[in-house]
């Protein structure tokens, strides 16, 4: 549901399966499709948006959780939980550009990958009520994520013309995306249309769901 709200419904439709392995861990798996929407605008010197040709793109987690004894009078999957995480993010999006070169206009394609791996530590609450509606929410999930964005043309163009439509990829990524203008606020795209790194990730969901 969280994903919804950032990427729209019809962009985010993500399910998942959480198994009570013991009386207070269990395990949790979630998939499905997750691709970005379109930007709002971008605004650079020479380039403008034409179409979307494609959007596409899924998602992938996975948590082992630990219902802590302690805090809970309830079994899982009821109740405070800790645990480790791991999510996985692919985005894939092929867009076609209008170029305006002293007055001549033509068109460009691109092709984007953004590949997402986290990895971290969650704390998080679920809520049961009347013995079947779970509420689940991840309050905390710090982590470290390895961000990897590459572009690709379909024809050449000059030097400036590159730089302006990479930066122009720039604000596409950064746009829509919660967090992407800290994590490439010091990165731009190399020669080969690759702009990657490493840095603090971090996790925050909630999901409704049935419990059975």
């Amino acid at each position: 549901m969280s994903g919804a709200l950032l990427f729209g419904i019809d962009h985010y439709v993500v399910l998942g399966y959480e198994r009570v392995i013991k009386p207070r861990q269990s395990i949790s798996v979630n998939f499905g499709r997750a691709s970005l929407p379109k930007p709002v605008s971008i605004n650079t010197d020479s380039f403008q948006v034409q179409k979307d040709q494609k959007r596409n793109g899924y998602n992938f987690s996975i948590d082992y959780r630990f219902y802590l004894a302690s805090e809970n009078k309830h079994h899982a999957p009821h109740g405070l939980y800790i645990g480790p995480y791991y999510s996985y993010n692919k985005f894939t999006n092929d867009k076609q550009w209008a170029h305006t070169n002293n007055s001549t206009t033509s068109n460009i394609n691109t092709s984007t990958k953004f590949n997402i791996h986290t990895v971290g530590f969650e704390l998080g609450y679920q809520f049961i009520f009347w013995k079947r509606l779970a509420l689940d929410l991840v309050l905390a999930g710090p982590g470290l994520g390895f961000y990897n964005y590459k572009a690709t043309f379909d024809s050449n163009i000059s030097p400036d013309a590159k730089k302006q439509l990479q930066e122009a990829l720039k604000q596409l990524l950064t746009q829509k995306f919660p967090g992407m203008n800290y994590v490439f606020s010091d990165k731009t795209l190399d020669a080969n249309g690759v702009m990657k790194t490493n840095t603090i990730g971090y996790r925050y969901i909630f999901h409704i769901g049935f419990n059975f």
